[in-house]
Parts: C-alpha cells; structure tokens; sequence
C-alpha cells in the first residue's frame, strides 16, 4: 500500500514537473513572439535622395551668424521637393535664434564637427505652440527641434546639439511653481485648451526636440547637451528608432528619452549620462490622460549604457497606461539613483502590465528595483488607483544597493500583483527585500547580499550542548 501511494505520489510530481516545463517553454516563446512582433512594426524611414547643404540657404558656420532664417528655408524647399529633402550641416558652429520646425520628409545631418547652438532667450521660442508639459496639454514655448503632425523625418550625424539653456531655462525650476499648480488645475477642470496657453511671462520649460502626432522617425548618432527640459519627448507619435545618441545632459529635468502616449519604438545603443532619468515612459496625467485612452506600448529598450538618476522609469504620468515593455542586454556607464524604477500614486489611474526586464546590470545604486504607488500625490480626494501587474525580470544585477535591493509598495485598494523575479543577483544591500500591499510576488534563483555556502559543522566552540 505505501509502495502504490509512493508511486502514485512520484507520478503527479513528475506530471507537475513537466507541466511547469511545458509552461515555461510556452511562456518564453510566445515572450519572444511579442518582442519579435514589435520589432516588425518598426522601421525606419529612408532618407531623401537629394541633398543639399545649410549653407546654400545662407547658414554660416561661425557660432554668430544668425542661422535660423536658414533652416526655415530649408524647410520651405523640402516641402517643395517631390520626395523631400537630405539636408547636410557641414562642420562648424550653427547659431541658431529660435526653433527649427520639421516638415514631412526631411533629414538633418549633423556632420562630425557640425554643431546646432541655440539661443538661450526664450522670447525667440514665440509665438507658443500645442505640446504637453508634464502630461497636460497647454501651449507653451515652442521646443527648439519641433515637427507637429510629420512623418518620415530623421536627425542623424555625428554632430552636436546644444540647446545652451544654461542661465535662462536651466534657472527656471525654483518659479514655476505657479504655472505648475495651474497645469494641475486646468487638467482636473476640464478646462477648454484655448485657456490653457502659457509662455512669455510664464516658466514652464521647453523641451530640447519634440516631435507631436507623427510618424516614421529616426534619431541617429547625434550628441545632446544643455537642455532646457526634457531632451527627446515623443508626443502621441509611433514607428521611432532611437539609435547611438550620446548625451550629456546634466540641467535640471533632462531627461534622455520620454516617449508619451505613443507606440512602436525602439531605442537601442544609447550611451546616457542624465540629470535625471535616462529612459521615462509616460502616457498622460491624470482626469487627461484617462479620458485620452490612448497607451505608451510596444517599447524595446536593448544594448543601453544607463548613467544619470534613474535608469529605466514607467510614470509618473501614465494615467492611458503602459504595456509591453522590454528591457533587454543593458548594462551601466556610471551611478545611477534607481536601476529599474515604476511610479504612480491614487491620482494616475490606468496601468503597468506586461513588462519584460532581462539581462540588466547596474554598479552601485541606491535602489535596483523600485515600484511604488504613493509617489508624489497631489491630494485630489480621487481615487484611481493604478493596476500594475505581470512583470517579469529574468536577469537584473548590481554591486551594491545602498538603501534596497527589490522593493514593491502597493496601495491597499489595488495590491501589486504577479510580480516574477528569476535571476537576481546584489551583491551588497542595506535591506535586501520589502514588499507591501503585494501578492503573488515569484521569486527564483535570488540571491541579495552574496550567496551562502555549505553550513558549517558543530565545533568545540559551539556552546549548545555544554553541560550546565
């Protein structure tokens, strides 16, 4: 009888060990599958077969020239060309006076030695133009690189981009307060955008290159410094290929990459070094960003260098949502604050799901893995509650957390939910492990603070069995 019981026993471990194979192997392709499907629908667009150079529409490379009036040329001509316009910026220092507006079908290449220097007067970024600042629509001061409802358009190069925001919008974060609490207004009211228009007199930073409800685009090679803002913010736009940019750019909220209500994007080969977060997925804020419905999805970031605050974040603003996310073959350049960092609070609503984080190394950190529901609340006595759910991290090391090393917070009215850690290696942590408000939180193969060897053997020095 206990033989036939044994044998009955080995039989359901051995059908459950292989279901849990057969799952696994199921689960990894179709895992593939979606990352395969995404990188299908992302391609980007070819460049103009004529050429022409900046310096036939009268741009001249000596840092004071005023070049702006010919970049507009430039941009009125590619609109006239059947099939557009390559345009080259050979080496030398562009002063440029205001912003440059893409048309459909154009590609800026920055040469090696080519460098864009813009003016740091924020009246030559007026009259204002349709964007969002911090996931509210509003009109505000016209990005520096600015393309609004175009496609087929790419910056490539080796050369520079600086947005020299140094003594004017790098200045602007300690008042614009104000004009902050009336964004927070104007999207939890409902409020007409035609009374939503902000700029002279107001201090709500431009980005450094924005492009709004477009498609089919490419950021290549270039260098970026001195933002005044955000560095590439991607607004409600799709098919974008972010490929061996380098940055430094250490002002304040200059963030790398923050893709926002858009979809089928790859960013690959970056080397980061941010004054805040290197890669920020958005999609709206808030009353906004629920009634606009439209998600960040589709987003592969692959073979990245992370340096700066935060390595990969999804929010704060993600109130449409975000899914299908992977974070692939990435490693470090230098210190970054958090490794892998997912933030919203009771105000946001929408959700975080279907997010894939594998083989990813940090150095030292102050958090590797860090998701939070009570981040920055603005008390609106609403409550929409984020739903974050189906994460899976196979892969994610660092040297040393100094304050945690995986740690999820959750709001009681909406826990954190199927969370699946495997492969997790740090090496040093003040705390190695703090989850509350979650449930089903898989872990396998996770090792915080090194690994422990074989247990040591009773010894004359264990004092346990001494005679009392």
């Amino acid at each position: 009888m206990i033989k036939a019981l044994n044998n009955a026993t080995m039989k359901k471990i051995i059908c459950l060990s292989l279901f849990l194979l057969f799952a696994n192997i199921m689960f990894a392709q179709n895992e593939q599958a979606l990352y395969e499907s995404i990188l299908s629908k992302i391609t980007p667009p070819s460049i103009p077969e004529k050429t022409v150079g900046i310096t036939r529409y009268g741009a001249k490379g000596d840092g004071i020239k005023d070049c702006k009036p010919a970049f507009d040329k430039a941009m009125k001509a590619a609109l006239k060309s059947k099939g557009g316009l390559h345009i080259v910026v050979p080496a030398g220092v562009y002063f440029i006076k205001g912003p440059i507006h893409f048309v459909s079908n154009v590609c800026l290449d920055l040469t090696e030695g080519a460098e864009l220097k813009f003016s740091d007067n924020p009246v030559d970024y007026l009259p204002v133009v349709s964007t969002s600042w911090e996931g509210t629509f509003v009109s505000n001061y016209s990005p520096f690189i600015y393309g609004y409802e175009v496609e087929n358009v790419s910056i490539i190069g080796k050369g520079k981009i600086d947005g020299n925001a140094q003594k004017t919008f790098g200045t602007w974060r300690s008042n614009q307060e104000k004009d902050v609490e009336r964004t927070r207004y104007v999207n939890h009211n409902n409020v007409p955008f035609a009374e939503r228009s902000f700029g002279e007199g107001h201090y709500l930073r431009p980005q450094l290159i924005q492009f709004y409800k477009s498609k089919n685009i490419l950021l290549e090679g270039v260098f970026i410094t001195n933002s005044p803002f955000w560095c590439i913010h991607l607004l409600k736009s799709e098919n974008i290929t972010c490929r061996k940019l380098k940055y430094d750019a250490k002002l304040v909220n200059n963030d790398g990459i923050d893709p926002e209500y858009s979809k089928n994007i790859l960013i690959e080969d970056i080397d980061f070094n941010n004054g805040d977060d290197n890669v920020a997925i958005k999609a709206g804020r808030d009353n906004e960003g629920r009634a606009t419905a439209t998600p960040s999805e589709n987003i592969i970031i692959r073979n990245c260098r992370f340096k700066g605050l935060h390595g990969v974040v999804l929010g704060s603003e993600m109130s449409s949502g975000i899914q299908n996310v992977f974070v692939r073959d990435c490693s470090f350049a230098g210190y970054c604050k958090r490794g892998i960092y997912f933030k919203t609070n009771p105000d946001r609503g929408g959700f975080i799901r279907h997010i894939y984080i594998n083989n990813v190394e940090f150095d030292n950190v102050e958090d590797l893995f860090f998701i939070t529901s009570a981040y920055a609340r603005t008390e609106t006595n609403q409550f929409n509650v984020t739903d974050i759910c189906d994460v899976y991290v196979n892969g994610l090391k660092c040297k040393k957390a100094s304050n945690a090393g995986l740690v999820i917070q959750g709001y009681p009215k909406n826990i954190v939910h199927d969370i699946h850690f495997k492969n997790v290696e740090v090496q040093e942590a003040k705390i190695g492990v703090s989850f509350t408000n979650a449930e089903r939180i898989e872990m396998s193969n996770v090792t915080i603070g090194g690994i422990v060897g074989a247990p040591s053997t009773v010894s004359d020095k264990d004092k346990i069995f001494e005679k009392k």
